[in-house]
């Protein structure tokens, strides 16, 4: 097997973005990840948002290659367009055109890529919601779990299509968000609507702090070992299709086991 050569995708707004990028750069290090970052696309520039100029600092100090266009620029430019994504998405390609890849991962992207460049590259997302869970950020999910007083969540890596959030799902983790210590949580939100929590504590809720720390922990175990499975050849893409190395579709791999072994492992 070749090394896999990677694209990386990230709006790197903030401490997420920084540590998806590190583990990914720590695992091809250390021999873990058979692969390579041959180049780091940011929708921002400098100087535009103090977290996504942390980010563009890390993506330097490893000296990988580094590309950015804004599209906050571009859409404000473009007032009106309906087909502004489009346009951007155009220019986009248009800057990374000189790089080989096999594969995009979408890792803190907060911009939705449109049909074209879906069916030029192959491109991963990692999105903080299980394959049937709500779509949008990752706050929209954990209000969206609040509100529906849900029991469980998670998050996958699926295949970017031209539908939100909802392209196949190559792999994903569970995990309960009920027992513990979120029990007590959940006691302290009942009767509360979502709108009042918001406007009182905002993501400083108590709760809402609990599911993302759980599902963040959860999220760089499994985009390594999900780019790993690509880079050794047990899942690829055919088709638009998720198939594993006989060639048969592939549903969604459940990593729970080893994704909480890593997190046993790493303390």
């Amino acid at each position: 097997m070749s090394t896999l050569s990677l694209g990386w995708f990230s709006t790197g707004r903030g401490p997420g973005s920084r540590a998806l990028l590190a583990a990914a750069m720590e695992s091809i290090r250390s021999g873990e990840l058979d692969a390579k970052i041959a180049f780091v696309f940011c929708n921002r520039e400098p100087g535009e948002h103090e977290g996504t100029d942390q980010f563009m600092q890390l993506v330097e100090g490893y000296g990988l290659p580094l590309a950015y266009y804004s599209s906050r620029n571009f859409r404000r430019n473009h007032r009106g367009d309906p087909d502004w994504r489009i346009k951007y998405d155009r220019e986009v390609m248009e800057r990374i055109k000189g790089y080989r890849v096999d594969l995009c991962m979408l890792a803190g992207y907060m911009l939705i890529v449109g049909p074209e460049m879906c069916r030029r590259y192959r491109m991963l997302n990692l999105h903080p919601a299980l394959p049937s869970g709500p779509v949008g950020t990752w706050q929209e999910v954990i209000w969206k779990l609040i509100q529906d007083r849900a029991t469980e969540t998670g998050a996958m890596v699926h295949l970017a299509t031209e539908e939100l959030d909802r392209g196949p799902a190559v792999a994903y983790f569970s995990f309960p968000i009920r027992g513990g210590p979120f029990d007590a949580l959940w006691t302290e939100v009942e009767g509360r609507s979502v709108a009042e929590m918001q406007a009182k504590e905002g993501e400083e809720l108590p709760l809402f702090k609990l599911i993302r720390e759980r599902e963040l922990a959860r999220e760089l175990p499994l985009v390594i070992t999900t780019l790993k499975a690509f880079a050794q050849g047990q899942m690829r893409i055919e088709a638009g299709q998720v198939v594993d190395a006989r060639g048969s579709p592939i549903q969604g791999l459940c990593l729970n086991e080893e994704i909480e072994a890593r997190l046993v492992k790493s303390g």
